[in-house]
């Protein structure tokens, strides 16, 4: 948010957010124990020092993500980019299979799956002794579109990071690993809320 000081110009306030996290055990999903929405009152999870703003770290993360989505992704949308990286680390897949990791209808996947066939970045192909079934293969023109857009998202981010001190720099690499556990974790379980 950028708010002009007097006389100062423009100077970059920092946003704040009601959920936190510090020592201790997790309340922010305890109904009884969380803010009415809009209060800004905030919900702490104690999970040892130091303080975590768990509702600004969300934020930052879903920035960075989104920023780094904006550049070009070769025509496609993001359920087309994610289904076609699938298929390419699941190697050949059926459709099924497909619609099933990514969480989307089958009548969904049959359009999503027409449009990376007709730009010739998937294949199908028949399963022998199943005349109804079909899996799906990444085809070099796939391969070579994925590198394209991870390339491009690399840059963009050490790009990025180049406008951090050495401090924050430091941070970042210290906080790569919470990050990556954080990220194959997966969504909790929504019965243990």
């Amino acid at each position: 948010m950028i708010r002009p000081g007097p006389g100062l110009g423009a100077v970059r306030a920092r946003r704040t957010y009601p959920a936190r996290v510090s020592d201790g055990g997790m309340t922010a999903s305890a109904p009884e124990r969380t803010a009415p929405a809009g209060r800004g009152v905030p919900v702490t999870a104690d999970l040892g020092p130091p303080p975590i703003d768990v509702t600004r770290l969300r934020v930052a993360i879903a920035r960075v993500s989104r920023s780094l989505r904006r550049h070009e992704l070769a025509g496609l949308t993001p359920t087309q980019l994610s289904a076609l990286a699938t298929v390419e680390q699941a190697g050949p897949v059926r459709l099924g299979d497909l619609a099933a990791a990514e969480k989307i209808a089958p009548s969904t996947l049959t359009r999503l799956i027409t449009v990376l066939e007709e730009r010739g970045y998937v294949e199908r192909h028949p399963v022998p002794g199943d005349a109804r079934a079909s899996t799906l293969a990444i085809t070099s023109e796939g391969h070579a579109i994925l590198e394209q857009i991870r390339r491009e998202s690399t840059i963009l981010l050490a790009d990025n990071l180049r406008t951090l001190s050495p401090d924050q720099l430091a941070a970042l690499a210290a906080a790569l690993p919470a990050l990556e556990q954080i990220a194959d974790a997966g969504p909790p379980d929504a019965r243990n809320r």
